[in-house]
Order: C-alpha cells, then sequence, then structure tokens
C-alpha cells in the first residue's frame, strides 16, 4: 500500500538514516515543547530562565531576532537554489521540489527582512542547530530525489496535489505573518491576542499552513525522506502550537478558551 504513493526507497543507508533521525529528532523536539522545555526564540526567547541558566547564557553570543531568524533560513535557501541553477533535473518532479524549496526558503527570507516584527533576541546556540537542520533537510530531500532517476513512479500520482497543497500552505501562511506584524506599531515589542483570519479559531494558523506546505513538498517528491519530514515537522509544531496556546492562556486571562491551539475546533 505504502509503495503505491512513494517512490521505492534508495539502497542507501544515508538515507534511510537520515528519515529515522529527521523524524525522531523533530518529533522529539514536540514532545519537548509539550513538556515545557521550549526552543529559545520569539515568545519563549527568556521563557522560566533560571538564574543559572540566565548567567550561562550571558556567556554565549546573543543575536538579534532578525538575525538569527537569518541564519536560520539563508543556508537552506542558498542549498535549494544551487540545486534548482545549477544541476540537471531529470524528472519535472526534480525540479518542482527543488522549485519550491527554493521559493518557501525565499519568502522566508523576506518575511525576515521585511515582515516579521521582534521582541525578543536568539542565542547562537538555538540558531545554529536550527540553521543546520534546515539545510540538512533541504540538502536531503533534494539528493533523495535524485536517487529516484530510474525508479518506477509511485502507482499514485501525488505532484498536482502537492502543487495546490504548497501553494495554500505558502499563502496562507504568509498572510498570518502579516497579520501579526500588523498588531504592533513601530517600536512596541508587547504581545496582544491576534485576531483576523484563522486566529479567531486557533492561536498559530501559519503553523497550520506551514505544516500544510511541508504535507505539499512531501506529495510532490513522494520519496520516504519527504514524508518522514513532513510527519516530524508536523510534530513539532504541533507541540509548538500547544505550548503557544499554554503561553496565551497564563499570560491573557481574556483569552477565549474556545481558541485552539491548531486546528480549528479539534486540537
Amino acid at each position: 500500500m505504502l509503495l503505491t504513493l512513494i517512490f521505492p526507497p534508495p539502497p542507501s543507508i544515508f538515507m534511510a538514516a537520515m528519515s529515522v533521525i529527521s523524524f525522531t529528532s523533530l518529533a522529539n523536539a514536540g514532545f519537548s515543547e509539550l513538556g515545557g522545555k521550549h526552543m529559545q526564540y520569539s515568545k519563549f526567547w527568556n521563557f522560566n530562565s533560571s538564574q543559572k541558566s540566565a548567567e550561562k547564557k550571558q556567556q554565549i553570543p546573543q543575536l538579534s531576532g532578525r538575525t538569527g531568524m537569518l541564519i536560520l533560513y539563508a543556508p537552506a535557501f542558498l542549498a535549494a537554489l544551487s540545486c534548482l541553477l545549477c544541476f540537471p533535473h531529470h524528472s519535472t518532479r526534480h525540479l518542482l521540489l527543488s522549485s519550491a524549496l527554493t521559493l518557501h526558503f525565499l519568502k522566508r527570507l523576506l518575511e525576515v527582512q521585511f515582515v516579521h516584527s521582534y521582541s525578543g533576541g536568539m542565542s547562537i546556540d538555538t540558531a545554529i542547530p536550527i540553521s543546520l537542520s534546515y539545510f540538512l533537510s533541504t540538502a536531503t530531500m533534494i539528493y533523495g530525489q535524485n536517487l529516484t532517476q530510474g525508479l518506477p513512479e509511485p502507482l499514485i500520482d501525488l505532484k498536482e496535489t502537492g502543487i495546490l497543497l504548497f501553494l495554500i500552505g505558502i499563502s496562507g501562511n504568509f498572510y498570518h505573518h502579516y497579520i501579526l506584524s500588523k498588531m504592533r506599531s513601530k517600536g512596541d515589542k508587547e504581545y496582544k491576542i491576534p485576531k483576523g483570519g484563522l486566529f479567531e479559531l486557533v492561536i498559530c494558523p501559519h503553523y497550520f499552513f506551514e505544516i500544510m506546505g511541508f504535507v505539499g513538498v512531501s506529495c510532490i517528491s513522494q520519496t520516504l525522506y519527504a514524508f518522514s519530514f513532513a510527519m516530524g515537522t508536523a510534530l513539532y509544531l504541533t507541540g509548538r502550537s500547544c505550548a503557544t496556546r499554554k503561553w496565551y492562556l497564563s499570560k491573557f486571562k481574556e483569552f477565549p478558551q474556545t481558541v485552539k491551539a491548531l486546528i480549528p475546533y479539534v486540537l
């Protein structure tokens, strides 16, 4: 049944290992978010920092929010762009995958520079692992697609579905990032309860659409690694969304109990 949806896994120990590592590391990060151990960026920049951890953080180089985010996405964008422009594409699927990943990270870089408002910073020991994760996952996904050359296509072709999901995902993600950016005036670093769009139903619609975008990418690719990465990303962002809802509930007494974390009316 699975082989009707994905290419036969290539005889590559590297790809098999990366599929397991990507899924388990992202899933573990999601469960850590649920358990209160957060990645130190955005509203969790200084969340529950003990005196000992605060002293330790002072010894680690700190970045501005914008610089940290640029470090997160720039290597993955360059990897995707290099593959798009410099390497031959043996199939339409290969070209679509490289294009989608390039567009995704280009969008993120433009948002970092021109859309987002920042209330905190990011430590270098947070920025580097996340940046490395994005870079490796991008390069591995494209490399895995290259290994499908000569293999039989999956019986069920999900390319068109993937393109649709990807475009809806990046559009919805951008729209809700734009809403968040307009909630603050210049110089304002205070958080407010988001309003508008799907924020009326969930606190993290931007994560919902980011998951949709990566599911779209995995449908374009139809490789085991791409689906493993998409599922791991979904678990991480689910944990982050639940942690974010809990944060809003603790900070705002007037936060609506009916607003869910990620999926309207469900979660």
